[in-house]
């Protein structure tokens, strides 16, 4: 296994020398400026925070980089793409009202905001990939099409693959929302009876005339080949994802998404270690971080730097009152992680990351000031 170099500043700062001083400083000593982004679009991929949430990383971020990219004569745009779930950013419109409510601007991030797979979630192609559970990976066009991608993670908890960072920003965050219910769902979509109008506007994107409407709309799972395009047309949130699939799995369908997203395209990635909630930013609440702030990271590989983030999040110490602290009775546990979402089991993305080749669980850690 090849070592990856991953570079590491912390969150300490001196007078006149400030927190986005030293991201500018790490993203050029990881070697962003070897990237050829001349008159190239860049999508830079962040997490904008469901409406409510507070954990999420600011757009100042996302400012430096699309600086820097402007600088190299690269055409950088923020993107992301529309939930499956009920909530503020299930499509296009209500997602760029929420980055606008939680700051997000063509201002405040240096460049203008896409989000990537169209209106109601259902702009997407697919990428054929040769995965132990997945054949096409079904990602946001517009993400797609982008020349280049930059990650900008928020590393955090997350309540199905124990932890959230740059792999999961690229295979759950790039797909679209049938991607999105592939990744979570062995099975076909349901339609929620209370939520349901019985206006048909379901029949129209059905292309294997599954759905049926009498007073409400019925799915025959006999005939549906389990898309999920009618849960984005759905103007009521009536259909949903069965949310069936084992946590472990989903480790393993968020690699082989990622590994699909980033095949043939160069790519650069940059997470914060800070505010390390435990559940990840899609909620519209925010806990407790679960430790204190850590640092900044940048690497060319993604499996490299979720290992690192890893790494230095176990040996911090616990913040009193927090789910972990409480979850733990005091005591500091061996794996943060596993303490804080028993059910998951995160050693499952990196086993299956080094096997889809999408990079190195091994790394040198290089610290800058």
């Amino acid at each position: 296994m090849e070592t990856s170099e991953v570079y590491f500043t912390s969150m300490h700062t001196e007078l006149q020398d400030g927190l986005l001083d030293k991201f500018r400083r790490l993203m050029d000593a990881a070697g962003i400026g070897s990237i050829d982004m001349q008159k190239k679009f860049v999508a830079i991929k962040t997490h904008f925070g469901e409406l409510g949430n507070l954990a999420f990383l600011r757009p100042n971020y996302s400012k430096v980089i699309a600086d820097k990219i402007s600088q190299m004569e690269g055409i950088p745009f923020l993107t992301d793409c529309s939930t499956l779930y009920v909530g503020k950013r299930k499509n296009a419109v209500e997602h760029l009202c929420t980055a606008s409510l939680n700051g997000f601007n063509s201002v405040s991030a240096g460049c203008q905001i896409i989000i990537g797979d169209g209106l109601k979630g259902t702009n997407d192609i697919e990428i054929p990939f040769k995965g132990d559970h997945i054949t096409t990976a079904k990602i946001g066009r517009e993400i797609y099409d982008s020349d280049i991608m930059i990650t900008l993670n928020h590393f955090k908890c997350h309540e199905l693959m124990g932890f959230g960072g740059a792999v999961k920003n690229i295979g759950m965050g790039c797909a679209s929302k049938r991607g999105k219910m592939e990744l979570h769902s062995s099975g076909k979509p349901i339609v929620k009876e209370k939520r349901c109008r019985g206006c048909g506007r379901c029949l129209d994107i059905c292309a294997h005339s599954a759905i049926t409407v009498a007073e409400k709309a019925a799915i025959d799972h006999n005939i549906c080949a389990g898309c999920g395009r009618c849960i984005g047309l759905c103007p009521f949130d009536a259909i949903a994802a069965s949310m069936d699939e084992a946590a472990e799995v989903i480790c393993r369908k968020v690699v082989e998404y990622a590994a699909a997203v980033l095949a043939g395209k160069p790519s650069f990635h940059m997470s914060v270690i800070a505010d390390v909630s435990p559940f990840c930013d899609c909620h519209k609440e925010n806990d407790l971080p679960i430790i204190p702030n850590v640092g900044m990271l940048a690497s060319f590989d993604p499996v490299a730097l979720d290992k690192a983030c890893v790494d230095l999040s176990q040996k911090q110490p616990m913040i009193a009152g927090s789910r972990l602290y409480t979850n733990s009775n005091g005591i500091k546990p061996d794996d943060i992680f596993k303490c804080t979402h028993p059910d998951t089991r995160w050693q499952a993305t990196f086993e299956h990351a080094i096997k889809m080749k999408l990079g190195s669980s091994r790394y040198e850690l290089i610290e800058i000031d």
